[in-house]
């Protein structure tokens, strides 16, 4: 069953969706931010159908979030390679698997990250204006300048915020 169309949405995080909505996007990204790059080895370690795979891999490339570049040319064989815009979704991808880690593991995180300082790190949100670490209750929405009237946050501010 396809599900309802969000590209009418005035909202990045829809439009976001539009791309990388779908749950084997995110887990082809994941990879592809760990080195894979060929379609066979996207195939097994995800053991996703070689279709859904394919379609997949299509739209990741219409959007320019992969390049499709041949390494073989009888039969023709790709590899799949993040462009800039690709690499740019490594902080969504950490940032889910912290959460992850946070709130659906048992036995701890599957997975660490390490910096090259040799330490265990994690993403957190900072302010680019003063640097404090960002809080939800120090959000505020206002609409940008990409806005239009049919914004699904025109008139919201942030009710899950907590109390400092």
């Amino acid at each position: 069953m396809r599900r309802a169309s969000f590209t009418d949405m005035n909202c990045s995080v829809a439009q976001s969706l539009e791309i990388v909505g779908e749950w084997w996007t995110l887990l082809i990204i994941r990879d592809a931010l760990f080195g894979v790059t060929r379609f066979d080895e996207f195939s097994t370690r995800l053991g996703i159908a070689r279709n859904v795979l394919t379609q997949r891999l299509d739209t990741l490339v219409e959007h320019g979030v992969m390049t499709k570049e041949p390494y073989q040319d009888n039969p023709v064989r790709y590899d799949y390679r993040l462009t800039d815009k690709g690499r740019d979704l490594w902080t969504v991808i950490t940032a889910l698997r912290q959460w992850g880690d946070k709130w659906t593991t048992d036995g701890g995180a599957p997975v660490e990250s390490t910096h090259a300082c040799g330490n265990t790190m994690t993403v957190e949100p900072h302010c680019s204006a003063c640097g404090e670490r960002v809080e939800t209750a120090d959000l505020r929405v206002r609409p940008g300048p990409g806005a239009r009237e049919n914004n699904p946050l025109n008139g919201l501010r942030s009710r899950n915020a907590q109390p400092s």
